[in-house]
């Protein structure tokens, strides 16, 4: 996996598409299927080539990368607390993961079962979403801190909405692994924001044609 800015940004831009789409699940019960799929999918694509292949190009990620742009351009008063408590703590429970090697190979084991079933049903089929979520469920769900989603309590506790939204959180995960893998770390959240931001309004410019 290249280590270039853009292929760092594209791949936080998808995490931060993870945790706006939780955000919309959790409080009016409902998301964007178009920036919800790519990142299902990209579940499935562990032997890609690059960060575009993954997600099928920069285009289906151009909301994340909108909220990507806005969280590092806004202060602190006007950050998204919820988005930024999601991505740092998928963050940190990526770290916990890479480190424990049988819940990894739990997670692609019940990756590879799902795929067999991808063609059959599609991959926004209530069964491949159950099934995925629960994969979140007995595995990235156990690690600790576990994130806590905010949210309307009657959608929250709608069995087809959380599903959804542990699939989002697993997605999460996925982009978190493939922002380390792209050389990608918290210390350029601090101190390399205006190049960040830069290369995001590149890639806002560049998804526009």
């Amino acid at each position: 996996m290249s280590h270039t800015l853009e292929d760092q940004m594209i791949a936080l831009a998808a995490l931060f598409q993870a945790a706006h789409q939780v955000k919309a699940f959790a409080y009016h019960g409902k998301g964007d299927n178009d920036a919800f799929e790519p990142l299902l999918q990209s579940l499935f694509k562990l032997e890609a080539s690059d960060v575009e292949e993954i997600y099928g190009g920069q285009v289906p990620l151009r909301g994340g990368l909108i909220v990507l742009r806005d969280q590092l351009q806004g202060g602190e008063d006007k950050r998204d607390v919820d988005l930024t408590r999601y991505v740092m703590t998928l963050m940190h429970l990526e770290r916990k993961l890479i480190k424990d090697t049988a819940m990894l190979n739990r997670i692609q084991r019940g990756i590879q079962a799902a795929q067999e079933q991808l063609e059959h049903f599609g991959p926004l089929h209530e069964n491949m979403i159950a099934r995925l979520a629960g994969l979140y469920g007995d595995t990235i769900s156990t690690l600790r801190p576990r994130i806590m989603v905010n949210g309307d309590n009657s959608h929250l506790q709608n069995n087809d909405t959380a599903a959804r939204i542990r699939v989002l959180l697993l997605a999460g995960i996925r982009a978190a692994v493939l922002w380390r893998q792209c050389g990608g770390s918290r210390w350029q959240l601090l101190f390399k924001r205006s190049k960040m931001v830069a290369c995001v309004d590149h890639l806002l410019r560049v998804t526009t044609h």
